[in-house]
């Protein structure tokens, strides 16, 4: 076996990102490399086994890739400790300079905690960052400062939400709490510990908080508890989701939601709480998918995880072929 299948073998994409125009993606591994890919040639009826191949890959970062943002001119990585972005339009022209890079202001210069969950915050043009340190790091995007920190949780940060409407930040952790922060203030004004609600504790799993997403008044949540609906007027859960294993992502779309985590399927659940079907992918395990909206002629659904190769829906009800990192 050759060191590219060794490398192979062990690959994990933790993290995926489509372009503004929506002909590409962009892929993060556990190696710190990147791989961009054409869609718009993937998805060709001309497509060969090539087009389904990365047209750039090159190492972003020391550590995993565990997140990927684009902005409307850039694709936004997080790796050990730090952000760098990329222009799309240099990764397009196979440019692989970095337009910048940027370090949170941590407690001590020989802490490098990895960066799990980024999101942008688009009424102040603020990224908003969380990980290994417990804090959200908010940074202004015009200037690149960072200009607060949140400090609430009590294990590191695995995923976050801007509720831009309300002016509010969600973010979930390791010490099983969802907080709801007011960007304004900075200040925590609620704490939900999703493991101590009877209906979504899974004590077999652990409390950890591993996906959270909103849309309007509902926020989707999961992680060692159950993957669960809640209504945020209320505070208290609608829907329990009866998904084994830890959910990774779970995404909010049409009247359905899109989940995936251990195990090898995309779970197609109603709002209401049943699991309508579960559609088998390539990777044993796996770890993000993404959906392009911003492309009508390369509308796909992407899902990455334990293996090399990325699975395409063109449909959600089955797997239309792979790409190759």
């Amino acid at each position: 076996m050759g060191p590219v299948e060794v490398t192979h073998l062990h690959m994990s994409v933790f993290s995926q990102s489509f372009s503004p125009c929506g002909r590409f993606l962009a892929a993060g591994n556990n190696y710190g490399e990147i791989a961009v890919f054409s869609l718009s040639s993937a998805l060709s009826p001309d497509a060969t086994d090539l087009s389904q191949t990365p047209i750039l890959t090159f190492t972003a970062h020391e550590g995993p890739v565990f997140s990927l943002f684009s902005t409307d001119s850039h694709l936004l990585s997080a790796g050990n400790g730090e952000i760098s972005a990329w222009s799309w339009a240099e990764l397009i022209k196979r440019n692989t300079k970095a337009a910048w890079t940027r370090r949170p202001n941590y407690k001590s210069s020989l802490e490098i905690p990895e960066i799990n969950a980024m999101t942008v915050n688009p009424t102040e043009n603020s990224l908003v960052i969380g990980g290994g340190d417990n804090n959200i790091h908010i940074m202004d995007l015009e200037s690149g400062i960072f200009k607060s920190v949140l400090q609430g949780h009590t294990d590191y940060i695995h995923c976050l939400s801007v509720r831009e409407r309300e002016g509010e930040i969600l973010s979930g952790g390791e010490d099983g709490a969802v907080r709801i922060w007011d960007h304004r203030t900075g200040q925590s004004v609620h704490c939900i510990e999703v493991y101590k609600y009877e209906e979504c504790a899974r004590p077999q799993y652990g409390k950890w908080i591993s996906c959270l997403t909103t849309e309007s008044d509902w926020m989707l949540c999961g992680g060692g508890p159950s993957l669960s609906l809640w209504h945020l007027r209320s505070m208290s859960p609608t829907s329990i989701f009866p998904l084994s294993g830890c959910q990774r992502q779970a995404n909010f779309y049409q009247d359905m939601i899109l989940s995936v985590g251990e195990g090898q399927c995309v779970s197609h659940c109603l709002l209401g709480g049943e699991v309508k079907a579960q559609i088998p992918c390539t990777p044993h395990s796996l770890n993000t998918l993404a959906l392009n909206l911003n492309s009508t002629d390369n509308r796909v659904l992407t899902v990455g995880g334990s293996s090399h190769q990325i699975d395409v829906f063109t449909n959600l009800s089955y797997r239309t072929f792979s790409l190759s990192f």
